[in-house]
């Protein structure tokens, strides 16, 4: 799209288990550009540098974002609005990397929060005119700088849940067994830890697992087999399929290909 600036922030090694990547866009055309977020079951940060940007809550409610806002756990597709002169820069957390910052993840559960909320200071409002000020190049840097004393120690549990291939069943009954305790408190810890369960995540890959079946068949200009999907990605059948496409996008398989060319993929 003319006028429109993305691209994917890769992070340090020593930071790859507290965010999975940054992501910067800006909005040089004259016209607002309006975009549909993908679920990533992850909770971001967003610094917005210029007119301010706009998020479309599940409710319909518009969120406007001045200068900071923490936006998670991101469980259904969101619509965001960049309009002219508009540059956001967007810090994605990974697992458990949220709690390890601010200590309860329950406060931003399905909620827009300014992050100086969480900690009751203004740290984050003096990060981010000190972003307005660095050059675009360096700003990951400086963020990555500001956030390292503020990082606690991993929880063993949640170390374990982490690594955990979800792809496969959920985590739950393994590691409970492995570290002696109930499935009902490693339950308590996941939703504790990582803002969701791993029911909900197993779920979610399910569902990813079919909309980059979708996306590698659609790249190659090659027809679509529903049922191959279904089958490879564990559904019992087509209506298992869109009701899993309608809850996280409110669209149909069919239609998320019409339209997927304006809809970002936060896992690409």
């Amino acid at each position: 799209m003319k006028g429109y600036i993305s691209n994917r922030i890769s992070v340090p090694s020593v930071f790859e288990s507290v965010f999975s990547h940054f992501y910067h866009a800006e909005n040089r055309s004259e016209e607002s550009i309006e975009k549909t977020l993908l679920p990533s079951y992850q909770t971001i940060m967003i610094f917005s540098f210029g007119a301010p940007a706009s998020f479309i809550a599940n409710n319909k409610e518009e969120i406007t974002v001045e200068k900071c806002i923490v936006l998670g756990s991101i469980k259904h597709a969101f619509n965001y609005i960049l309009p002219p002169d508009t540059e956001i820069l967007v810090c994605n957390f990974k697992d458990d990397a949220f709690f390890r910052f601010f200590g309860n993840i329950d406060l931003v559960e399905s909620l827009a929060m300014h992050p100086d909320e969480l900690l009751h200071q203004n740290c984050f409002t003096t990060l981010w005119s000190e972003l307005k000020q660095t050059n675009k190049e360096s700003r990951t840097q400086v963020i990555l700088d500001f956030c390292e004393p503020y990082l606690r120690n991993r929880n063993k549990i949640a170390e374990q849940i982490a690594a955990f291939d979800y792809s496969t069943f959920s985590p739950i009954k393994e590691i409970s067994k492995k570290n002696k305790l109930t499935e009902r408190t490693l339950q308590v810890n996941h939703k504790k830890h990582f803002g969701y369960t791993s029911k909900e995540m197993y779920r979610y890959q399910r569902f990813l697992k079919a909309v980059q079946m979708i996306q590698e068949a659609s790249c190659k200009n090659a027809k679509i087999d529903w049922f191959d999907v279904i089958n490879t990605c564990g559904y019992y059948d087509q209506s298992q399929l869109i009701k899993d496409f309608q809850h996280y996008i409110n669209l149909s398989p069919s239609k998320y290909l019409k339209f997927q060319e304006s809809i970002c993929d936060p896992k690409n």
